[in-house]
């Protein structure tokens, strides 16, 4: 798997180590002077995961505004295709407990990366957790994963994430996901890539894989649709508002246009 990423160069055992360490010391001082926390000002962490077959390094371009924001992400890699959720769950809990420090840890998880925290949070509440905000995850699961899994020569694409994202699921998978009962924000997308592909397959509207409908989830604080594609959300400056809204606010700002996009020249 691979390790966890800053912003700006290539991480290695030393750049976990240093933002374990970081929170560690944050427990083991105590309350900071006046001095020490005006010349060092605790910032927030915000963990970055990924979809369904995805890198850290695709959170790249989200953390590099987040750190402009005034937050310190860390991105997370995990086995989305190799291990069920439960093992992909199991290996990153130890190292959500080691970045639990004094500052608040956020989550922001793309796709099948938003099914992460709901395991683990359920199983193992961070002390000093934030919010939560998923980006185009399947909460319902998706008709895509759907039809891949019925189809005999496309199923190995799913690999072992496959009951976690059809939507019919096993019970066991349910159990692990738990109820929501931390801040959670949800940001569905609208506007698929290739919108008659998507339409033989989802319910409309949806992003081009996962369905409006299914990303919502009973208990969140907010939900907002964007006119964006699934593969945009983690990228799209007007995502990246919402984000950083959410962070601050405990809800998005809901007086989007659809000129915002646009005039982005992308969707």
């Amino acid at each position: 798997m691979r390790g966890w990423r800053s912003v700006y160069h290539r991480s290695g055992p030393d750049d976990l180590a240093g933002a374990a360490a970081s929170a560690h010391n944050a427990r083991a001082a105590g309350p900071a002077s006046t001095s020490q926390t005006a010349a060092s000002p605790v910032r927030a962490i915000v963990i970055l995961l990924h979809g369904f077959a995805g890198l850290p390094i695709m959170n790249r371009p989200l953390a590099h505004r987040l750190r402009r924001f005034g937050y310190r992400p860390v991105e997370i890699g995990y086995d989305s295709w190799g291990q069920s959720l439960d093992q992909i769950c199991e290996h990153l809990e130890p190292q959500l407990t080691r970045l639990d420090g004094e500052e608040s840890v956020h989550i922001v998880a793309h796709s099948m990366g938003g099914l992460v925290p709901r395991v683990l949070i359920h199983r193992h509440r961070p002390a000093h957790l934030g919010k939560v905000i998923m980006l185009g995850t399947p909460n319902g699961g998706s008709e895509v994963a759907d039809f891949f899994d019925r189809t005999p020569w496309l199923r190995p694409v799913l690999g072992r994430a496959a009951p976690a994202l059809i939507t019919q699921r096993p019970a066991v998978i349910d159990d692990l996901l738990g109820p929501v009962d931390f801040d959670l924000g949800i940001i569905a997308g609208s506007r698929p890539l290739i919108p008659s592909a998507a339409a033989r397959l989802l319910p409309t509207p949806s992003d081009g894989k996962v369905s409006v409908a299914s990303t919502r989830l009973a208990g969140a604080a907010d939900h907002i649709v964007l006119p964006l594609s699934h593969a945009m959300l983690p990228y799209h400056a007007l995502a990246h508002s919402q984000i950083r809204h959410f962070l601050a606010q405990g809800r998005f700002s809901h007086d989007i246009q659809e000129q915002d996009v646009a005039r982005s020249g992308f969707r």
